[in-house]
């Protein structure tokens, strides 16, 4: 069967985290995908009931393009604790909200540390899973996950990136997230490789050129 034309070019990112957006948007423009913020269009964030990184990005992912009548990505991530029972998980970026009334990383990486107090064991995973419905009501969605594996420190290190990155270590690497040269971490992240992943999918189905991919 011939595959579909190259078609996907405007795609409605369901999400208002501006780091993720600017991660994301590094990663397709290069490929000819425009990607548009789901605030840009008056969309506001989709509920997130649901207790599974895919659960929830399922239903962000339907509701942007519900709203948007375009594709849609969603990408639901966070970060696991060992010692925490895989904590905060789904909850990362509310993680210290119902303290302070409000989402901050700064507290939310104040609380990480304070439960993590005398625990030796700081292993820790970032994980992202990726939906794209090319619209509502995408009987086939396309699908990614990812683990990106580290350690918690005690002191933060480096300026780039943004959540827990300047207290994620990668031991691989000798240094925090956040002190990664964006371009490597966006080859390397959990989002890097669950990206790479999804564009290998759209490529199969003729949505994105498989030039466009590299070697």
């Amino acid at each position: 069967m011939t595959p579909a034309p190259f078609s996907l070019t405007s795609v409605v990112l369901a999400s208002g985290n501006v780091g993720k957006l600017r991660e994301f948007d590094a990663l397709l423009a290069p490929l000819g995908i425009r990607l548009i913020a789901q605030g840009k269009l008056n969309i506001l964030d989709a509920p997130e009931p649901y207790p599974t990184f895919l659960e929830n990005a399922l239903a962000k992912a339907r509701h942007a393009s519900l709203l948007s009548g375009l594709p849609a990505l969603a990408d639901d991530s966070g970060l696991c604790v060992a010692a925490l029972n895989a904590e905060p998980g789904i909850h990362s970026a509310r993680y210290a909200e119902a303290e302070h009334g409000s989402r901050s990383d700064a507290a939310n990486n104040q609380k990480l540390l304070r439960v993590l107090q005398g625990q030796s064991n700081r292993r820790a995973w970032y994980v992202a899973v990726l939906v794209l419905v090319t619209r509502h009501d995408d009987p086939q969605p396309l699908i990614a996950q990812a683990n990106w594996f580290g350690e918690i420190v005690d002191q933060p290190q480096g300026s780039h990136g943004f959540g827990y990155d300047p207290y994620f270590y990668l031991p691989e690497q000798g240094c925090t997230v956040a002190q990664l040269d964006p371009t490597l971490k966006n080859k390397i992240s959990h989002r890097g490789q669950a990206l790479q992943q999804l564009l290998g999918q759209l490529a199969t189905q003729g949505l994105v050129a498989p030039a466009a991919l590299g070697p």
